[in-house]
């Protein structure tokens, strides 16, 4: 992991938001022989892992992609023990992310969520709305395109109620229409399971990040090769569109 000598320095070379799709909870149980469930449950302890080192090291916003607006389609018994995962994580983990200073919130449409689901996210938002730390985003029942649409609505309501002209809409006044409307957008993407596509995860705010692809299953994807990924990151060369000195 990143040494304590050099984290100081370092941590102004790290990104202020990474967000991550946690991918291969299923062919982790499979390899393991044991039922998917297993996988989501290993997967849910590993992201208290990935927390604690994201918040140790200063990482400023962490956005875990829990369940997309597609994850409906799964087996309905699977889908019930994914919506029971969030009483059980923050049930478990309120109390550290309390103590770390961490702040939960969330994108994606609440809504249509289980009563209890919400009700366990709605108390972790609630219990740490004044924290200053690590901003730890759920996104829950989220779909970029459907994020798009919803925002895309917005403003045609507003034009047409005359709050707004058509002649202002711009890349600025999208974002404030966006679930992210207050969240800066990520530098880095990180995808595991040796999947190669976003999967409709931020699909407007992930114009100039830096994506991360790696074989390793989300349950065995640990802080050492979070690091190994942040070394990676600092080589690269962020040009938004523009040039480097060499080119200039």
């Amino acid at each position: 992991m990143l040494g304590r000598k050099k984290e100081a320095e370092q941590t102004k070379d790290l990104p202020l938001h990474i967000a991550m799709i946690m991918d291969g909870n299923g062919r982790y149980a499979k390899l393991k022989r044991r039922p998917r469930v297993h996988g989501h449950y290993e997967g849910m302890q590993n992201v208290k892992r990935i927390t604690r080192h994201a918040s140790d090291i200063g990482i400023k916003y962490l956005t875990l992609y829990a369940f997309s607006t597609e994850n409906w389609n799964r087996p309905s018994a699977e889908v019930s023990y994914l919506m029971k995962l969030p009483g059980d994580f923050l049930g478990s983990f309120l109390p550290e992310l309390i103590e770390k200073n961490v702040k939960v919130t969330t994108i994606g449409n609440m809504d249509d969520l289980p009563k209890h689901t919400i009700r366990a996210v709605t108390k972790a938002v609630d219990d740490t709305k004044d924290n200053t730390g690590l901003n730890l985003i759920f996104a829950l029942n989220y779909g970029g395109r459907d994020e798009l649409i919803q925002a895309f609505k917005r403003i045609h309501e507003d034009i047409n109620d005359e709050k707004l002209q058509a002649e202002e809409v711009d890349d600025a006044l999208i974002q404030k229409y966006l679930m992210t409307y207050n969240i800066p957008d990520p530098e880095m993407i990180i995808r595991t399971s040796g999947e190669y596509r976003l999967s409709n995860f931020l699909l407007w705010q992930s114009s100039y990040s830096e994506l991360f692809f790696t074989n390793t299953l989300w349950p065995e994807f640990g802080p050492d090769e979070l690091d190994e990924l942040l070394i990676q990151y600092r080589k690269r060369d962020r040009r938004f569109g523009g040039l480097n000195d060499k080119e200039v």
